[in-house]
């Protein structure tokens, strides 16, 4: 098997588990090959940063800014099957309703939603569909290219969770346990290129304004883990890419003040 090859698998084998896209039949699976993916996060994020651009640009030219930006949001949680969406929720019900680490895990299990799950998503929605269409407003290309820099970044995001932090369940059936590995050095630096790359499609005060708010996001959400978990799980990844890619938005908009 040639290096590059290996590679593509690996990248599919990312694809087809942080996506409901299909992949080669070809591309074999299996638990160790998930673990070495990690490296590949952000470049997935390209191709969903990708649709939903792609999704926007095209709604935007028959219908309203507002319209084509839920629609756009549509696209792409329909493309990842809320995976992460599902995570944001399950770590609000759990960090917000639970008292200790245990509670907090056991609740963040739940396959069900409650208060603070509910609350938080509709909030997370609502703040992002706000972001995107605030972005709308100084032209359509500014929104493609946000989303086109967000969704890497923030899944970057959610990689440096893996590389610098413990996964805290025991349980070996936890669908992202076989993530659970640092990364090495180099995985770390292709991982790093590709969550990084497209800030360059930003005017540089925004992609550092955005850089700057994403890495405060993830600081915080680090903090909090360690704090009340001790480390991280799935859910926790899906939350810290959620917030950490709201906060992208929100640094470029915060950036305006300034040009």
């Amino acid at each position: 098997m040639t290096t590059m090859r290996y590679q593509f698998e690996l990248f599919f084998t990312a694809l087809g588990f942080f996506t409901r896209l299909p992949v080669p039949a070809w591309v074999p699976w299996s638990p160790q090959r998930l673990n070495h993916a990690a490296r590949f996060f952000p470049l997935v994020g390209w191709v969903v940063g990708a649709i939903g651009a792609a999704s926007y640009l095209a709604f935007v030219q028959v219908l309203p800014p507002t319209l084509a930006v839920l629609l756009s949001m549509a696209v792409t949680i329909r493309a990842t099957g809320a995976f992460h969406e599902d995570g944001w929720a399950d770590a609000c019900d759990g960090l917000g309703g639970g008292w200790d680490r245990l509670q907090v895990l056991a609740i963040m299990k739940d396959s069900r939603i409650g208060s603070y799950g509910t609350a938080g998503l509709v909030l997370m929605l609502l703040a992002k569909a706000a972001a995107l269409v605030e972005l709308a407003a100084r032209g359509d290309l500014q929104v493609a290219f946000a989303l086109l820099a967000a969704h890497p970044l923030s899944r970057l995001a959610s990689t440096s969770l893996i590389h610098t932090m413990q996964y805290v369940r025991e349980d070996e059936s936890a669908k992202s346990k076989p993530l659970a590995r640092r990364l090495s050095a180099t995985e770390l630096v292709v991982a790093a290129v590709f969550g990084l790359a497209p800030l360059a499609l930003l005017a540089p005060a925004e992609a550092l304004a955005a850089l700057t708010a994403t890495a405060a996001a993830t600081l915080w959400a680090a903090r909090v883990f360690a704090r009340r978990l001790g480390g991280y799980t799935g859910d926790c990844l899906g939350a810290a890419q959620q917030g950490s890619e709201l906060a992208c938005y929100l640094g470029i908009l915060a950036a305006w003040n300034f040009i």
